[in-house]
């Protein structure tokens, strides 16, 4: 299940994304599930499948915004690290980034699949 624990364990600052609910624990899961629901996660997958480097720009900023904003902090730093290659137009191979991302995605998910 879903829980402020379970994305302690994750490795999630929860006491962070609260405050920025006003420690409403309800919201605060409602808003983690619909940032993991997000199609931009498959819009970035599909940008980096295309080579378009600037939707994919766009696509890793906004949920870098998001996810550190809900302090999901270790999807964070990889969509982080991510933005940032993009942000130059890096030409590199973004696969191991977007798996480990989607991976941690998943995970989650999985949490509220139960």
């Amino acid at each position: 299940m879903l829980s402020v624990e379970a994305l302690n364990n994750f490795g999630a600052k929860t006491q962070e994304g609260l405050a920025r609910c006003l420690g409403q624990e309800e919201f605060y899961l409602r808003l983690v599930k619909s940032a993991l629901d997000s199609e931009d996660f498959d819009k970035l997958s599909a940008a980096l499948a295309e080579d378009d480097l600037d939707t994919a720009f766009e696509k890793a900023h906004a949920l870098k915004g998001v996810l550190g904003n809900l302090a999901l902090t270790p999807m964070f730093e990889v969509a982080q690290e991510m933005t940032e290659l993009l942000r130059t137009r890096t030409k590199t191979d973004y696969t191991e980034y977007n798996e480990k991302l989607n991976a941690m995605r998943q995970e989650l998910r999985s949490l509220y699949a139960e």
